[in-house]
């Protein structure tokens, strides 16, 4: 039965933000974008104000099935984060038994040891490789680069790959409230019209070391943003960057963006990202 009582206080609404983010137009030439020099962009960003909610104010919490996002509740054994030697000793593990638990997967790869991310009003904004956070809106991989990173991940002998999901695990390191929070899309609000192939290169010292296809977004105001605001290192951001299954959330656009409540002293966002992949066998 509904609950019809007058006198009950009603829950409160989401805090909502309204956040300024990069989205893409496009151009006559393929564009592309680079983990360090910047210069060498060949972009159309369209900085466009827009509603992100609090998703902590969600009476349903976001899932990775539904919305392709979730916050889960995750304490690492690492100590120092910038002990390069620490966290490759540890925290693969970590992220790839927390993904093993949060979907059921018979097994999970993890990509590279962790990816150390600033907001611009540190220090090490741009001082470390691929250090910046992403002040344009993209999904980390198209479908043709994710079924070749899926083809070339090695197979338990004599199983079938049934189904394969790619994961972003997101961990703010700095305390909160964070100034340059992550806003994530809702998978179901996307429509393929929104979507631009551009390649994301990753160099070093003005050198292309290697490219593969990413996508980034053009704005449709039926996309529905989300973030999690003051987030603790007890906690992530999970979401899913491609899966095969096409009766669940397929991807999600993500970005940077200032959040406008937050005191202009805070101290300057740090956090690391893992990727993993989740392969399931028929």
């Amino acid at each position: 039965m509904p609950d019809t009582d007058p006198h009950r206080t009603p829950p409160p609404a989401p805090r909502e933000v309204i956040g300024t983010l990069g989205f893409s137009e496009p151009l006559a030439e393929r564009m592309r974008y680079h983990a360090n020099d910047s210069s060498r962009d060949v972009m159309n960003v369209v900085p466009r104000a827009v509603p992100i909610r609090d998703a902590r104010g969600d009476a349903e919490p976001p899932s990775l099935d539904r919305e392709g996002f979730a916050l889960v509740p995750h304490r690492s054994a690492v100590t120092d984060w910038r002990d390069a030697a620490e966290v490759a000793r540890i925290h693969p593990e970590e992220i790839r038994r927390l993904l093993l638990d949060l979907t059921g997967a018979d097994e999970v790869e993890i990509k590279g040891t962790g990816i150390l991310r600033f907001g611009e009003k540190s220090r090490d904004s741009g001082a470390l490789n691929n250090s910046k956070p992403a002040r344009f809106v993209h999904i980390d991989v198209s479908d043709t680069t994710a079924q070749a990173f899926n083809a070339r991940s090695p197979v338990v002998e004599g199983r079938r790959i049934r189904r394969a999901a790619q994961f972003n695990v997101w961990r703010a390191l700095s305390p909160p409230p964070q100034d340059v929070p992550l806003a994530l899309c809702d998978a179901r609000s996307l429509q393929s019209d929104d979507l631009i192939f551009a390649d994301a290169v990753f160099d070093k010292d003005g050198v292309a070391l290697f490219q593969f296809e990413g996508l980034v977004l053009r704005h449709n105001p039926a996309q529905r943003w989300a973030y999690f605001a003051d987030l603790h290192d007890d906690e992530v951001i999970v979401f899913k960057t491609h899966d095969t299954d096409p009766l669940r959330a397929h991807h999600v656009p993500h970005g940077a963006f200032d959040d406008p409540g937050v005191d202009p002293d805070a101290p300057p966002r740090a956090s690391i990202e893992m990727r993993g992949t989740c392969f399931w066998y028929g």
